[in-house]
């Protein structure tokens, strides 16, 4: 079977540092894009109430360990999603 998603390259070197937060309680979340879930982490482009952020998920042993980035204005967070699917930014 083939992906059918997106791989994030591993991180490059001085690739900005995102930082990560417990997830909002949001209940109208629109996932936009993602990346492929063959990898231990998943990466999705979310969208809610004309905010975008990305929601980061570490799939391992047990309960997968879910975080969230800030909410921005929408095409900040395109732009983001860029940066991570480029390796700039994890």
């Amino acid at each position: 079977m083939t992906c059918q998603s997106e791989h994030a390259p591993q991180p490059a070197p001085g690739c900005t540092d995102l930082t990560w937060y417990t997830p909002w309680d949001s209940a109208r979340i629109r996932v936009i894009a993602w990346t492929c879930d063959c990898l231990p982490v998943v990466y999705e482009l979310c969208q809610v109430g004309g905010q975008g952020f990305i929601r980061r998920t570490a799939q391992g042993e047990g309960s997968p360990e879910i975080r969230e980035t800030q909410r921005w204005h929408v095409a900040e967070a395109y732009h983001v999603w860029s940066a991570i699917l480029s390796g700039m930014a994890r």
